[in-house]
C-alpha cells in the first residue's frame, strides 16, 4: 500500500476519532451537569434558549460557586435553627402569614451562615442551584406565596404549602455537608 493511500484512510480516521472523542467528553460533561443540576439544568436549557447556553450558564455558577466559602454549621448550631423552624411551624396555626415569613427570614439567615451571599432572591437561587437544585422549585414555590402574602393575596392553604416548601429547602440546608459534591 502506498503511503498516499495510508494517509487518505489514516488522517480521516483520526478526525472521526477525535470527532467522536469530543462528542463523548460533552456528553458526559452535559450528563454531569444534568446529575448535579437536577430539575434546574432543564429549567435554565429553557430560560437560556437551549443546552450549550444552558451548559456556558451552569459551569458559570460552578465556577462562581468555587468561590464561595461555603461551611458546614457545627451541630450545635443545626440543632439551634432545627428548633427555631419548630417556633416558627407552631406558631403558624395562629399566624399563617407571619410564619411563613419568618421562615423564608430563617432559611435566609441559613443560607447567609452557611456563606451564601446575600444577593437577593435571583442571586441566591444561582448560588444554590450549584448544591441544592433539587429543592430550589420547593424555594421557588414558597418565595412566591411570601410576596403574595404579603399583599394578602394567599389563602391558608398556600400558606401551608409555602411551609412545607421552605421545609424542604430547610431541611436541606441544615443536612448537606460541604463535601465538594461536585
Amino acid at each position: 500500500m502506498s503511503t498516499s493511500t495510508l494517509i487518505a484512510i489514516i488522517v480521516p480516521a483520526a478526525l472521526v476519532l477525535i470527532a467522536l472523542a469530543a462528542g463523548l467528553w460533552l456528553f458526559t460533561r452535559r450528563r454531569h451537569l444534568q446529575r448535579q443540576f437536577g430539575p434546574e439544568y432543564d429549567r435554565t436549557a429553557e430560560a437560556a434558549g437551549g443546552r450549550m447556553a444552558a451548559d456556558r450558564e451552569l459551569r458559570a455558577r460552578q465556577q462562581r460557586h468555587d468561590t464561595l466559602e461555603i461551611k458546614d454549621l457545627p451541630a450545635e448550631r443545626r440543632t439551634e435553627y432545627a428548633e427555631e423552624w419548630r417556633g416558627v411551624q407552631e406558631a403558624f396555626v395562629d399566624r399563617p402569614e407571619g410564619s411563613v415569613a419568618r421562615a423564608d427570614e430563617l432559611v435566609s439567615r441559613l443560607m447567609r451562615e452557611r456563606g451564601y451571599p446575600a444577593d437577593g432572591f435571583h442571586g441566591q437561587l444561582r448560588d444554590l442551584s450549584v448544591e441544592h437544585g433539587r429543592t430550589l422549585e420547593h424555594y421557588r414555590a414558597a418565595h412566591e406565596v411570601n410576596v403574595r402574602s404579603g399583599e394578602g393575596e394567599t389563602t391558608t392553604e398556600e400558606l401551608r404549602g409555602a411551609m412545607v416548601h421552605y421545609r424542604a429547602l430547610f431541611d436541606d440546608l441544615l443536612t448537606n455537608t460541604n463535601q465538594g459534591s461536585r
